[in-house]
């Protein structure tokens, strides 16, 4: 099958079987390397990604969508995030400087996932962020400075 994807805001084409997953092709075939495989039962959120479908946009796990089911959309990973200049996203700074990680292998699907969050919850609390960030698991920090994270990108998104 033939699929056309932007992702990260360059065109993509690629002809892959009918049963290719997302992740597959974000990591087998475009070597984007940074959107993790930890579950492959959409559990644990590793693998998420942004997707933009007719204009309505939300985060995803790309462990378990094939690539077929979004014909013509737009995919964002944590590759795409930073700006031209190499200058880290707030959520992505945010994590950094709230050591809203310990071993890594989480943080890029949890920083997605918080970017969503922010983007369709702007002034989450922080229950509502615990109970949004609920699709993601971290085996290493205790969540209590990935909120904080979230909460610090949150006042940086918002002009504070």
């Amino acid at each position: 099958m033939k699929v056309d994807l932007t992702v990260n805001g360059k065109p993509v084409s690629a002809d892959v079987p009918d049963n290719t997953l997302l992740v597959e092709l974000l990591r087998e075939t475009l070597r984007l390397t940074g959107t993790h495989v930890g579950c492959d039962t959409a559990q644990c959120g590793a693998c998420t990604v942004i997707a933009s479908v007719d204009g309505d946009s939300r985060a995803i796990k790309a462990c378990n969508v094939l690539v077929g089911q979004l014909q013509g959309a737009s995919i964002t990973t944590i590759e795409g995030v930073a700006a031209a200049d190499g200058t880290m996203h707030p959520m992505q700074a945010a994590f950094k400087d709230c050591h809203g990680l310990q071993c890594g292998f989480c943080t890029t699907g949890m920083v997605m996932s918080s970017i969503d969050l922010l983007q369709h919850h702007p002034k989450a609390t922080e229950a509502e962020i615990r109970e949004l960030l609920e699709g993601n698991i971290c085996r290493c920090t205790g969540y209590q400075n990935i909120v904080k994270a979230v909460q610090q990108a949150q006042t940086a998104l918002q002009g504070g």
